[in-house]
């Protein structure tokens, strides 16, 4: 099956997906509810698969208040052309995160997420093109996360040289997680982000935001308790340690996933290519072999980080950094998408607390 395959479902499919005729099929892309184009052969149309189970959603009563599923990580809140999430990895624009990871670099990950395709967001001579405060934000951030200053060499080549300068594989891998992490959707950072940007404020500050919803421990922040599990399975037999806290209801740090029901892809393309340059399979295969047969819940990026992290001699607290870098180029798309919309992001509550019409509380001595 092709990668795209995940995105469209077929006519049929769509058809048996909400238990309607073709005719109803049609007449429901005619109204704008569903998003249809020619399948790659010409021959007959595809069908968006996230608008047909959203469609699907809002036929089908729920017992959760309507308020509460707004936040439901399987229905869209709001349109954005940046990127999405499928079972075959994050798209950006259209391309497969995974398959820009194999040679491309984060440079060129911003510029398919800013759309700039076709020129360098970072070469001194594009300032017509992309503005300067996009590029000096990515700059800006990396340098102070390397105690560094702003350069122009390509930023997986500045990191590796400031964290590992003796591991000969220290730039690639770093450079894969760059493009891997370079963005996800709306996560909470990145409604963060455009939440901020929708109240008038610049990219510098947009970041900002980002960065303090980033380090929240069920997000970026699990990376670093990852790590700490990393250290305490990387030796000894991991078996006995597994069923201990598995009987104590203890939860894995770096594995499940609100989005991705069967596993993470970026983090088995980044274990993967750990796995080929040298990183103790223990790691890389065995514990999470173990940890998917004990809970069902199978690893995902921040575990995958911890890894990577481990493997080049770091200490634990660098996964949260490197997510950090590479996730700034997303949040600008974001902001960027968000300013250009050019409206408050004000939701609503559903009230749920006591009645109108009551007296206040009376103090009594």
């Amino acid at each position: 099956m092709k990668k795209s395959a995940a995105l469209y479902l077929s006519a049929r499919e769509a058809s048996a997906e909400l238990a309607i005729s073709p005719a109803t099929l049609y007449a429901y892309v005619s109204r704008g509810l569903i998003r249809s184009e020619p399948s790659l052969d010409s021959r007959s149309h595809r069908y968006r698969a996230e608008d047909v189970r959203l469609l699907k959603q809002r036929r089908t009563p729920s017992p959760e208040p309507r308020g509460l599923r707004s936040f439901d990580a399987d229905l869209p809140v709001m349109d954005s052309a940046i990127a999405t999430i499928t079972e075959d990895g994050p798209i950006y624009r259209g391309v497969n995160c995974i398959e820009l990871a194999e040679k491309d670099t984060l440079e060129h990950a911003a510029t398919l997420l800013w759309d700039v395709a076709g020129v360098d967001p970072f070469s001194r001579d594009n300032c017509p093109l992309v503005s300067g405060e996009m590029r000096a934000v990515v700059r800006l951030v990396i340098a102070t996360m390397l105690n560094g200053t702003s350069s122009g060499e390509p930023l997986h080549l500045q990191i590796a040289k400031a964290w590992a300068p003796d591991n000969k594989h220290a730039a690639d891998l770093i450079r894969r997680a760059l493009v891997l992490l370079a963005d996800h959707e709306l996560n909470a950072s990145t409604f963060t982000v455009r939440c901020a940007a929708s109240t008038g404020l610049n990219l510098y500050d947009a970041i900002i935001a980002g960065l303090v919803a980033l380090k929240g421990p069920k997000h970026g922040g699990a990376g670093v308790l990852a790590a700490q599990l990393v250290k305490t399975l990387v030796d000894g037999d991991v078996a006995p340690v597994i069923r201990e806290r598995v009987a104590l209801g203890e939860r894995f740090a770096g594995f499940g996933h609100g989005v991705y029901k069967h596993g993470d892809p970026r983090a088995h393309a980044l274990l993967q290519v750990l796995s080929r340059a040298g990183a103790a399979q223990k790691l890389t295969t065995e514990i999470p072999e173990r940890i998917a047969e004990a809970t069902g819940e199978f690893v995902n990026i921040d575990y995958a980080l911890a890894v990577l992290v481990h493997t080049l001699g770091l200490p634990a607290g660098n996964e949260l950094v490197l997510f950090a870098m590479a996730r700034t180029v997303g949040w600008i798309a974001h902001a960027c998408e968000q300013l250009q919309h050019g409206r408050l992001i004000r939701p609503r509550a559903r009230y749920i607390g006591p009645a109108t019409g009551r007296s206040p509380a009376v103090s009594r001595p």
